[in-house]
């Protein structure tokens, strides 16, 4: 019916459309959510399996991102934190990177070698302080840099190789799933800065908590799941509807459209959005027997180059495995899963460990081939979101790939929304069917 169409339509409740609907519904305006898949959160989406807790590929939250702090409330989460540190496998032998007010906490039985590390590399680590207090005091100034790729920075910084392939580069291909480190070197330290603020988190119940808190701020009703939009057509008016057509042949016709979807797929209904380029993980998930390590760490290959990295989650948030069992994830970032991968990735999680892993079993892969876009350097942070007038584009395809990017997105267009809406008169609608 003509009378219960909204004001605007969101195509997708990922994390940017959630944000999106929230922030329109905050407003004001009338708002409905039409997403495609079973459950709410796009990328960001957990699955129970007999028991385990399952994040589809690797992902934490960084409370310093700001756009955390704006949209969630991560007490209500019940955050579990990560040590600020790493379990590094290097040319050396197991290494634990970490402060020396948190390695006691850590029961690796591997010791921190952190200040060692600090005595061989001086330089590394006086260059490495120093970009972190430029990081941390002027972000701005982050944003306007000369950008060039991670790679291109730390040689052009004289940091030292083994600093680079040993320490870094593991750490920075699983956050950015790029393990030539091409990335832009502007969102390396905007993100650098974030991890140093605040550290990484899980959610007790994983991170598809996250979307389920934004979709829980929205009025019973506003989402419709399993319901696809197919395609969007333009009013024929200055001030008309936009007609948007769902799978299963209903059409509804909001004053304006808000297309949230991945990027691949909003190339798809909009023609003027180019698909992103994208990086992709393989993440597998273990049930073992015994935790082979108790410490809320993050475990990183430095001497492999599947630049494996690995979490024992149920050490992180119990939780995560059922009673008697315990949760390893391990993710090889920009590749596609495979039989070898896996069993190149169960030798090297015994080397990890220091364990065997022969009667780990295999619970599930996520191959994600779509699992980030990809930020190459002197790209835009900033993408255009407003397409034509009451047509509108959001995530993180259109910010920094990113929580961040995704949530700052859906804020973005939907000021953008309100702004175009209340300086528009529309005619007044009736109740004639489409």
């Amino acid at each position: 019916m003509r009378g219960e169409d909204p004001d605007v339509l969101v195509v997708g409740a990922g994390i940017a459309g959630l944000v999106a609907a929230g922030e329109l519904h905050r407003a004001g305006r009338s708002v409905a959510v039409h997403e495609a898949a079973d459950a709410v959160g796009g990328r960001v989406r957990t699955d129970l399996i007999d028991g385990f807790r399952l994040d589809r590929g690797f992902q934490v939250l960084l409370p310093a991102y700001p756009q955390v702090k704006r949209q969630l409330d991560l007490d209500a989460l019940r955050p579990h934190r990560l040590v600020r540190g790493a379990l590094i496998d290097t040319d050396r032998g197991r290494r634990l990177f970490a402060p020396p007010g948190t390695h006691p906490v850590l029961d690796t039985g591997v010791p921190s070698t952190l200040l060692g590390w600090l005595r061989e590399h001086p330089a590394d680590a006086a260059k490495i302080a120093a970009w972190t207090a430029r990081d941390l005091l002027s972000p701005a100034l982050v944003r306007r840099a000369h950008d060039t790729s991670v790679a291109h920075y730390l040689s052009s910084a004289r940091i030292s190789p083994w600093t680079v392939d040993q320490l870094l580069r593991p750490f920075l291909a699983g956050v950015f799933l790029d393990p030539e480190l091409a990335v832009s070197n502007r969102l390396f330290h905007l993100v650098w800065r974030s991890f140093v603020l605040g550290g990484a988190v899980l959610p007790e119940q994983g991170m598809q908590a996250v979307p389920d808190q934004l979709a829980a701020g929205l009025p019973a009703g506003t989402i419709t799941l399993s319901s696809r939009v197919e395609a969007i057509e333009p009013p024929t008016g200055t001030a008309g509807d936009w007609l948007v057509r769902l799978a299963g042949g209903d059409v509804l016709r909001p004053r304006a459209v808000v297309v949230a979807t991945d990027g691949d797929t909003a190339a798809t209904l909009l023609p003027e959005v180019t698909a992103p380029r994208w990086s992709a993980q393989a993440t597998y998930y273990f049930r073992v027997p015994e935790p082979p390590a108790t410490a809320p760490v993050l475990a990183l290959d430095g001497t492999d180059s599947l630049l494996l990295n690995a979490i024992v989650n149920s050490a992180i948030v119990p939780g995560y495995a059922p009673p008697g069992s315990a949760l390893v994830a391990a993710t090889v970032p920009g590749r596609a899963a495979s039989a070898e991968i896996e069993r190149r990735v169960l030798e090297r999680l015994a080397r990890l460990y220091d364990t065997q892993t022969r009667d780990w079993e295999l619970i599930t892969t996520y191959d994600l081939p779509q699992a980030l876009p990809r930020l190459a350097p002197a790209e835009p942070f900033r993408r255009p979101i407003r397409l034509a007038n009451g047509c509108y584009v959001c995530g993180d395809h259109r910010d920094t790939p990113s929580l961040q990017g995704a949530m700052a997105s859906g804020e973005r267009v939907a000021r953008a929304v309100s702004r175009d809406l209340a300086r528009v008169t529309y005619p007044p609608r009736d109740s004639s069917t489409v």
